[in-house]
């Protein structure tokens, strides 16, 4: 899904800028695994920099340690920083590499237009469950069109938004730790265990 931008003839670019300098084509630049919005905006400057003016960022999610319930976890506050910091920049958000899976792509979906932004990347197959790659998070045409119909488009309240998903992924962040922490918990108590053990075996 598209809110109107042209990338019928576009390419993914990731590191060297210098073959597509004096290029008037568009580029897309997936965030970096590392949740750092620095290393994003960096790419995006340097394809600028090189001559590169009709370019896109695309919002497919980050790395997390632990437990999650996604793929790649959203940390929408990433995106909409880039959005504050390059407002004319395009964002395109990828709900199937993000959710990997299927049951949750309205869901992101429908986030990332009430964010306001520009498009969305959903993969799609005949026969979902007979892909050769990412099968789980692919839905047929018919779901995606059914989707796509679902989705209420929106002018965002930038500023209630960034509040309410800052939030949001701070509770999220906070889950993370109590997950870890009670992991943590549970390996100190079987080393005590075992520390226990070899006291009375010795």
């Amino acid at each position: 899904m598209d809110r109107g931008t042209d990338h019928s003839k576009s390419v993914c670019c990731s590191g060297d800028c210098r073959c597509l300098k004096g290029m008037d084509i568009p580029v897309l630049v997936k965030n970096p695994v590392n949740p750092d919005p620095e290393l994003w905006i960096g790419a995006l400057e340097r394809l600028n920099n090189a001559g590169i003016t009709r370019l896109a960022a695309i919002h497919r999610g980050f790395s997390v340690y632990g437990k999650s319930f996604y793929r790649n976890n959203p940390q929408w506050q990433i995106p909409i920083e880039l959005k504050r910091r390059i407002p004319d920049m395009p964002i395109i958000t990828d709900p199937s590499h993000i959710c990997g899976n299927r049951e949750l792509l309205f869901e992101i979906s429908q986030k990332a237009m009430d964010l306001d932004f520009n498009g969305l990347i959903i993969e799609t197959h005949c026969n979902p469950d007979k892909a050769w790659s990412d099968a789980q998070q692919q839905i047929t045409p018919s779901e995606l069109d059914k989707l796509i119909k679902s989705l209420i488009l929106r002018k965002a309240d930038v500023n209630n938004t960034i509040l309410l998903t800052t939030l949001e992924d701070l509770r999220h962040d906070i889950d993370k730790f109590d997950d870890s922490l009670m992991q943590i918990l549970e390996q100190r108590m079987s080393v005590s265990e075992k520390i226990g053990e070899y006291k009375k075996e010795k």
